[in-house]
């Protein structure tokens, strides 16, 4: 048994490809909506390195929020960023898949074949 974990937002046309992706090869992650119950900053920033990523990759920067908070300022470093996605998770890109100590971002959908079983 796989333990898959997917962060997901049901609104979001790629979260749901993704979840249906999971579902067509017969895998059952827990899955996360992670709007309704958002990761605290410990669990953001293993997120990030599982991705093995920087905290600004993970910003949705299209969003009103990331705006109007000025999340393009460069000087703001991870901490900073990994707080203003804590306190506004809208700004987390999505979907994460995460396969044990593995994880990708759904965008395109076929990112997520990669760490799959």
């Amino acid at each position: 048994m796989t333990d898959l974990t997917l962060y997901h937002n049901p609104r979001c046309s790629k979260s749901r490809a993704a979840l249906e992706l999971l579902e067509a090869r017969g895998l059952q992650p827990t899955v996360v909506r992670y709007l309704e119950t958002p990761p605290d900053a410990a669990t953001l920033q293993h997120l990030i390195d599982l991705l093995g990523i920087g905290a600004r990759q993970l910003l949705r920067t299209g969003e009103d929020e990331y705006k109007a908070l000025g999340l393009a300022d460069a000087s703001l470093d991870d901490g900073q960023l990994v707080a203003a996605m804590v306190a506004h998770p809208k700004l987390i890109e999505r979907p994460i898949l995460v396969n044990g100590n593995r994880a990708a971002i759904g965008r395109p959908t076929d990112n997520l074949l990669e760490i799959l079983p």
